[in-house]
């Protein structure tokens, strides 16, 4: 299975993911503020959807994106594993 599919079964139909979800999910050592924060200054390399232009809006992740960036972490993980295992 991709990461793509997996994560519609994870959250449904949502197009966008709420920051809520994706910091409880993927990153729990986070509070939602301080993801935005890493995310906000690159720290964290994934879009960040504002849903209006507002500082207090909702935010959130789209799936396509969420999905590339746990790929990428995975991929990541691979070479790091290859390099260790040389």
């Amino acid at each position: 299975m991709n990461t793509h599919f997996l994560l519609i079964a994870q959250y449904g139909s949502k197009a966008i993911i709420p920051i809520e979800d994706v910091c409880r999910d993927y990153f729990p050592h986070l509070k939602p503020l301080k993801l935005v924060q890493k995310i906000s200054t690159g720290a964290i390399a994934i879009p960040l959807v504002r849903i209006e232009a507002s500082q207090k809006c909702a935010k959130g992740i789209a799936l396509v994106d969420l999905a590339k960036y746990l790929g990428a972490r995975v991929e990541a993980a691979r070479k790091e594993m290859i390099a260790l295992t040389r």
